[in-house]
């Protein structure tokens, strides 16, 4: 079956190791958006923190969408928030818990793009991701957060062996309620139990009126593995790791190789 929508991830997968879009990718994506074809950003980002790209990619208006806060909310490509499912202040009132009692940094995002936590010695790893995010951080409390702000997903940061640690405790903390993913080696989230890029993915393809097998993802990391349970073909980049490499259908080569050029060539572009 033919495909209709292209579902890309960003970090180490749309952007190269130097956080940059080859030009290859922009060629495709182009190819593919003239041929009428849905190519959907899907990320753990905020829109803020994608809209660069989408300008990039002239991916925009009202016909194209994106999935972000790991499928947290779906959005037109403009902004318009379509669908959205966040945590609650009890969630976060419970990661402030265990931050404290576990030594362990965290952020809260909500859907301004503004990153929350109570660690007055703000973690490295969270001034980063609001630096790349265009987002504002405040120190708050769970007590001092007011009412009226949607919180999207929680994070707990660190480097990899530190999360490494944490991550079976967290899960078996946090799972049972929240849906938990190590979305890179520095980030371990936690997010509303009904929230993954598979299932925002599913929910804009019934949306589109568009079957499994229509939809073609794209991704390197664990995140990334609800997309390719729902996706018709499933393409691990080559600079994945070896375990979502085990679950795709095809890897192609690496971020820096034209990975997402020949994944396009093979499966989406018309011959």
């Amino acid at each position: 079956m033919t495909i209709k929508l292209v579902a890309i991830d960003v970090d180490d997968t749309l952007l190269n190791s130097q956080g940059e879009i080859l030009n290859s990718t922009k060629q495709v994506i182009k190819q593919a958006l003239q041929q009428g074809i849905k190519v959907v950003i899907c990320s753990g980002r905020p829109w803020a923190g994608i809209k660069i790209f989408l300008q990039e990619l002239a991916i925009q208006g009202l016909e194209q969408y994106v999935i972000t806060f790991n499928g947290g909310t779906i959005a037109t490509a403009s902004g318009k928030i379509l669908a959205q499912n966040g945590i609650t202040k009890a969630t976060y009132q419970q990661i402030d818990d265990y931050s404290k009692q576990n030594h362990l940094a965290y952020n809260v995002l909500d859907n301004q793009s503004i990153i929350y936590t109570s660690n007055h010695d703000v973690n490295r790893i969270t001034v980063l991701q609001a630096f790349e995010n265009q987002a504002g951080i405040k120190i708050r409390t769970p007590q001092e957060l007011s009412d009226n702000v949607d919180l999207i997903k929680g994070a707990f940061v660190g480097d990899k062996m530190q999360l490494d640690k944490q991550e079976a405790q967290v899960k078996a903390q946090f799972g049972q309620d929240n849906y938990i993913v190590r979305a890179a080696d520095n980030f371990l989230e936690i997010m509303h139990p009904d929230v993954s890029k598979g299932a925002a993915l599913r929910m804009l393809a019934a949306k589109l009126q568009l079957s499994d097998q229509e939809v073609l993802a794209i991704g390197d990391e664990k995140n990334d593995l609800a997309m390719f349970d729902f996706a018709g073909v499933a393409v691990a980049m080559g600079n994945g790791s070896d375990f979502v490499k085990r679950q795709a259908d095809y890897v192609t080569l690496t971020n820096d190789e034209a990975g997402i050029a020949q994944a396009f060539k093979k499966y989406v572009l018309e011959k």
